[in-house]
């Protein structure tokens, strides 16, 4: 009987994530992202071909959730069960671009000469970030809704297409800024579940929390090797690529201790608290 994994076709990694990419169809994205992984970590798919397409310049989404500016997304009340299904929702929607993000991260620089344990760590958080897409919108049908039921915010993906031209940009402002964003907010979220007696959805979000610090060292470690190559320090390097390509600001309170296990330490981030990089 033919499994699912071998209808998947594609003729690289750079392929592979980028069909990923362009998928509307979420089960079929998050099923691409995580055989891509599997063939690229196996070594069973090379890296690029020339018969690659150029990168996506957006990925594929249903036609639900309706995007909105992120100032029209309204907040719930975490004590009501509807209020925890739009956190779920926002979540799902966060991950949800994490996988293209990562996605995208793998297939636009897939020429960049790194070596190929960059890829292997790329696609390994492209495949974590499907499996909590799934599990979070998992848990959203246990509660009766589903992803697309709410409105959400289309500002996420902007990183990609404001940094799609320098690597090193993108390690900063991806996996260093948003990526790290969830170091923060998640262990508050996760006793707040917890409180609410919602003990299911926090164990999902001990999933989260702990495989993001790795998704932050990832980004932490690859920025740092590409700052040494070049002879630059890598935090003010950092501080320069938030003021030039980061639009919003950045917002304490911060997990100092779950940064700094992933590489990213205080110094990186502390004074750019109250500098608007637009």
């Amino acid at each position: 009987m033919m499994s699912e994994s071998d209808t998947i076709s594609f003729r690289s990694l750079r392929d592979g994530a980028n069909k990923a990419i362009r998928a509307s169809d979420l089960d079929i994205k998050t099923a691409i992202a995580q055989e891509a992984a599997r063939r690229w970590h196996a070594r069973a798919v090379s890296l690029r071909s020339p018969l690659d397409e150029p990168v996506a310049e957006r990925p594929g989404r249903p036609a639900k959730p309706e995007l909105l500016p992120p100032r029209l997304v309204k907040k719930r009340n975490l004590n009501t069960q509807q209020g925890r299904i739009a956190l779920l929702h926002a979540l799902a929607h966060i991950e949800l671009n994490a996988v293209d993000l990562a996605l995208d991260i793998v297939a636009r620089f897939a020429s960049e000469k790194v070596p190929l344990t960059f890829f292997d760590g790329w696609m390994q958080v492209a495949y974590e970030e499907a499996k909590h897409f799934n599990l979070i919108r998992a848990r959203l049908r246990a509660l009766g809704a589903d992803y697309g039921d709410l409105p959400a915010h289309d500002g996420l993906w902007q990183a990609a297409h404001d940094t799609r031209n320098d690597l090193n940009a993108r390690l900063a402002v991806v996996p260093l800024i948003l990526e790290a964003r969830g170091l923060d907010v998640t262990p508050p979220l996760q006793a707040k579940m917890v409180q609410t007696g919602d003990t299911e959805s926090a164990a999902i979000l001990d999933i989260i929390y702990n495989d993001e610090k790795k998704h932050v060292a990832v980004g932490a470690k690859w920025f740092r090797f590409l700052c040494h190559r070049q002879r630059k320090n890598p935090e003010e390097t950092f501080k320069k690529l938030v003021r030039a390509n980061f639009r919003g600001q950045l917002k304490a309170p911060f997990n100092d201790v779950a940064r700094a296990e992933a590489g990213l330490t205080p110094s990186f981030y502390r004074n750019l608290t109250s500098t608007n990089a637009s």
